[in-house]
């Protein structure tokens, strides 16, 4: 009895350690489990965040879209649907015009013995459709003038210009912008003593030319005449008014000082 309780004492020894080892070995692995499972979970969690994170920031960034105004698709400048209506008219009007502005003046002005041009308009340039004077179609010597333009049309372009004598006494003549042809000239029934006083005394103020008025706008401004006259600007100056149509079809208005010479007023009308 004594050797088997040395014996089991023995074995009780070696027993117990074992026992104590494998109690040792089942903490060490739970607290591995529970270190992984709560490594696993962060993770999870960290994931589950980002992506709830991700989905958050893609919402507002769609519904931040939706406010930002989308910017309308330009036109190009050079597109007829750019154009205004005015500007479309110049372009229509120009492209039928043959006669130009130096031309019209010299038969203008060739149809008034001693008579110097005073103002020449294209007609129908934003609107301006005033013969300022008679419209008959008869010249001076009573004869019938040239159809307006080969065809007979009278709806085509026309220079109208005034053509004033030394004593100011004011002709009116139209002339046909396809052609170079006469339609008529006749004194302008309009004017009083008054109007040619004023004229007389612009003409014997006059030192440019409107040939020179027109190249000092054109200078400043490549383009096509399409208006030059003669007249007083608020500062009583007396100035040659010029315009000039540009390539893209805006019109710039000019004062030429008919003295100087010098550009006093310039103005683009852009419609």
């Amino acid at each position: 009895m004594a050797g088997y309780g040395a014996g089991a004492r023995h074995a009780d020894m070696r027993f117990e350690p074992r026992h104590k080892n494998t109690g040792t070995l089942r903490a060490r692995h739970l607290r591995l489990v529970g270190t992984l499972c709560a490594v696993v979970a962060s993770a999870a969690l960290v994931t589950g965040c980002g992506e709830d994170s991700g989905k958050a920031s893609a919402a507002a960034t769609s519904e931040a879209a939706k406010t930002v105004p989308k910017e309308a698709p330009s036109q190009s400048p050079t597109g007829s649907a750019s154009l205004t209506q005015d500007q479309q008219e110049r372009k229509a009007l120009l492209a039928d015009t043959k006669v130009t502005y130096d031309k019209a003046a010299a038969t203008a002005v060739g149809k008034v013995s001693g008579g110097k041009l005073t103002d020449l308009d294209l007609k129908g340039l934003d609107d301006n459709d005033d013969t300022d004077g008679d419209d008959s179609d008869d010249d001076a010597s009573g004869s019938p003038s040239p159809s307006p333009s080969p065809s007979g049309s009278s709806t085509g372009p026309e220079w109208v210009a005034e053509v004033a004598e030394k004593d100011g006494t004011v002709h009116n003549v139209r002339i046909d912008a396809v052609s170079g042809k006469v339609i008529s000239s006749a004194p302008d029934n309009d004017q009083d003593a008054d109007d040619k006083k004023e004229t007389a005394d612009w003409l014997s103020r006059v030192k440019q030319s409107p040939e020179q008025a027109a190249k000092v706008a054109t200078d400043k401004k490549k383009g096509t005449v399409t208006s030059i006259g003669l007249d007083d600007n608020d500062k009583n100056t007396l100035v040659w008014s010029v315009d000039v149509v540009t390539d893209d079809w805006n019109k710039t208005d000019f004062e030429i000082d008919a003295v100087k010479g010098d550009i006093t007023r310039e103005h683009v009308d852009r419609d």
